[in-house]
C-alpha cells in the first residue's frame, strides 16, 4: 500500500506542516519529542482530523479538506501498535488476537486459520494463547499487539514508539520481529532512537518543529552530517556487511566492502548479511595507517565533508569501500590533521564499539 501525506494542523503555538510519501518497507518518522511525529501518525490513523491537506492510502483519499473527505479509523484498513500494547485485559491472548478479524475484509476470512497459525508461529506466542494480558511481560504484550494488528489484514501498520516503554532486554526481544515485518506489510513507525531507526528503517522522514527537513533511503539520511535531530552524540552511519567466519577467540569476521571487520561473536551463520550502525563518536581518524593499536578495524577512507558544530566538535563525512561513514572529532583535531574534502585517511573502530542493538538484518533489496 502506498501512502501520501500533505497536511497542516495547528495546536496552540505549534504548527505541523508536513508532506511525505511512504514506499514499501518501514518508513520511520524520526525526530525529537515535540517535533510532531505522534500528531502526524494519528492524522494518518484518523484519530486526529487535520485542519487542511490530504492523506491518500493506496490511491484512495482518506482525508481531503478541500473535498470534505474524512474516513473514520475503522474504514482505513490500518493496524495500530501503541506504546503500551493496549490489549483488552478481560480477554485471553487468543481472543485479543482474533478481535481484529472483525475488521478484516470478508474475503480474507476464508484463510483465517492458516494465517492465524502463521502469525502466532512467526511471533513465537503460541504458549501464551490462553493467558490474560496481566500475566504477560512487556515484550510479550507488544508481540501480541503486533499479532492483533497483523490479523486485521491491514494495508498499513502504524507503530507509535512501540518500544519506548520497554527496557533494553525487551527491546532486543521485539526488534527482530519488526525486522521480519518489513516484507509483510508497509509500516509507518515513530521513533526518536537513532539505534532503532538505523536497525529498522527502509525510509526515514526527519521532523523538526513540525516540518519535514529531510527524507529518503535510510543509509543516505543517516550518513548526512547535516541531519542530527537528536544531537551530534546520536550521529552515526548505516552499513551492510557479510559474515565471513567465526573465530575461536570469540570474534566474528565480517566483510565490509572488501575490508575485514571484527566484532564480538554475532549469532548469524557465515554468508548472512547484517545491517550495522556505526556511531560517529566511536570512529577515530588518522592520516596514516596506524600501527601498534589494540583496535582491530582500520578502514581506508577519503574525506567527503567536514561540518563544524556549534561547540568544539565537528562531524567528518567519509567515503569508504563499504559506503558513507561519519566520525565525530574536535575541530582542533580536524585542523591538526588538515582534514579537507578529498584527503585520504583511515577510520579506526574498536571491535567492542558496535553494540548488539546496533546489529540487524537488511532487506533483500538495497536500502
Amino acid at each position: 500500500m502506498s501512502l501520501q501525506v500533505a497536511i497542516t494542523h495547528r495546536q496552540g503555538a505549534f504548527t505541523l506542516d508536513a508532506a511525505f510519501e511512504a514506499p514499501p518497507g518501514i518508513t520511520v518518522l524520526f525526530g525529537c519529542s515535540g517535533s510532531g511525529k505522534t500528531t502526524l501518525i494519528n492524522a494518518v490513523a484518523g484519530l486526529q482530523r487535520p485542519q487542511a491537506g490530504r492523506i491518500v492510502l493506496d490511491g484512495q483519499p482518506v482525508f481531503d479538506s478541500a473535498a470534505g473527505v474524512f474516513l473514520p479509523p475503522h474504514r482505513r484498513r490500518l493496524g495500530y501498535v501503541f506504546q503500551e500494547g493496549r490489549l483488552f485485559p478481560h480477554l485471553s491472548v487468543r481472543q485479543n488476537l482474533t478481535y481484529g478479524r472483525w475488521f478484516a475484509p470478508r474475503r480474507a476470512r476464508a484463510a483465517e486459520k492458516a494465517e492465524f497459525d502463521r502469525i502466532v508461529d512467526m511471533l513465537g506466542i503460541g504458549p501464551l494463547l490462553e493467558r490474560r494480558p496481566a500475566a504477560l511481560s512487556g515484550g510479550e504484550k507488544q508481540r501480541v499487539a503486533i499479532g492483533r494488528a497483523l490479523l486485521a489484514r491491514p494495508g498499513l501498520i502504524l507503530a507509535d514508539e512501540p518500544l519506548a516503554a520497554l527496557d533494553e532486554a525487551r527491546k532486543s526481544e521485539i526488534l527482530p520481529y519488526f525486522e521480519r515485518l518489513r516484507g509483510e506489510v508497509p509500516i509507518l513507525y515513530v521513533s526518536h532512537s537513532a539505534a532503532e531507526v538505523a536497525r529498522l528503517a527502509t525510509t526515514i522522514v526527519v521532523l523538526d518543529q513540525g516540518r519535514v527537513i529531510r527524507q529518503g533511503p535510510a543509509a543516505e539520511v543517516l550518513a548526512d552530517p547535516a541531519v542530527t535531530p537528536m544531537g551530534a552524540r546520536a550521529a552515526g552511519a548505516l552499513l551492510v556487511a557479510t559474515v565471513l567466519r567465526h573465530h575461536a577467540d570469540g570474534l566474528s569476521e565480517l566483510d565490509l566492502g572488501g575490508v575485514p571487520l571484527f566484532l564480538p561473536r554475532v549469532a548469524q551463520a557465515p554468508g548472512s548479511r547484517l545491517r550495522l550502525r556505526i556511531a560517529a563518536h566511536d570512529v577515530i581518524l588518522s592520516r596514516r595507517r596506524p600501527e601498534g593499536l589494540s583496535a582491530l578495524n582500520i578502514l581506508p577512507a577519503t574525506v567527503h565533508e567536514v561540518r563544524p558544530g556549534d561547540g568544539p566538535g565537528a562531524i567528518v563525512s567519509l567515503d569508504t569501500a563499504a559506503g558513507r561513514m561519519l566520525a565525530r572529532i574536535t575541530r582542533r583535531s580536524a585542523q591538526a590533521l588538515d582534514l579537507v574534502p578529498g584527503v585520504a585517511c583511515h577510520a579506526i573502530l574498536k571491535s567492542v564499539a558496535v553494540a548488539p542493538e546496533d546489529i540487524g538484518t537488511p532487506q533483500e533489496r538495497a536500502t
